[in-house]
């Protein structure tokens, strides 16, 4: 596309060899490498446990099942993006059964546009989440400081007397003076005063 990127991996299962040919086509040349394609679920398995990819591509049915299981277990397991191309007849069926794990399903026969349209989806998407997840994070490392240093204040008051304000200044005050967070000098509260 000429974006001047590394091509993202991208492992492509089909049971069919011209399906293989014809997704290989369209991804490569697309930010992707899909290389390496293979028949089976099984063949897939062994290959996600030997290396990472981006991108699955599942063109069902596969050599040795469907095909809607492991496509759904594959997003799951955190891969970027995960495609199922079924026949029209079931894609409201399969669609219902994997929409819950991630999966994109896709009814064939299917333009090759489309095909990188709903990997140009699912890419964003994953950025999407991880902006999210990775924000989700960082309120949840706020929070767990928040606690850390509320239960440093009531060691403070109920070791040394101190009420609320001050316990609070104190602790602002020693994060100030030593050149530590607040969340360093609650631990050195809590393990000076807690077991006394």
């Amino acid at each position: 596309m000429g974006f001047n990127r590394e091509p993202k991996r991208a492992l492509i299962a089909s049971g069919s060899e011209r399906g293989t040919e014809y997704l290989t086509s369209v991804l490569t040349g697309n930010d992707y490498d899909a290389s390496s394609p293979v028949s089976s679920a099984a063949e897939a398995r062994r290959r996600l446990n030997a290396a990472s990819y981006d991108l699955i591509v599942v063109n069902t049915p596969l050599k040795d099942e469907f095909g809607a299981d492991f496509a759904a277990q594959a997003a799951e397991n955190g891969i970027e993006g995960v495609i199922l191309l079924v026949k029209n007849e079931v894609f409201d069926q399969i669609s219902y059964k994997t929409e819950e794990s991630g999966v994109i399903v896709l009814s064939k026969p299917v333009s090759g546009s489309i095909v990188l349209q709903a990997v140009r989806i699912a890419a964003a998407l994953h950025a999407r989440l991880a902006k999210a997840e990775k924000k989700n994070e960082s309120m949840q490392k706020r929070m767990d400081e928040i606690r850390l240093v509320n239960h440093a204040k009531w060691v403070l008051i109920s070791k040394l007397g101190m009420d609320e304000d001050n316990a609070h200044r104190f602790i602002e005050k020693q994060a100030m003076d030593l050149r530590q967070t607040k969340s360093e000098v609650s631990q050195f509260i809590l393990r000076t005063y807690e077991n006394q």
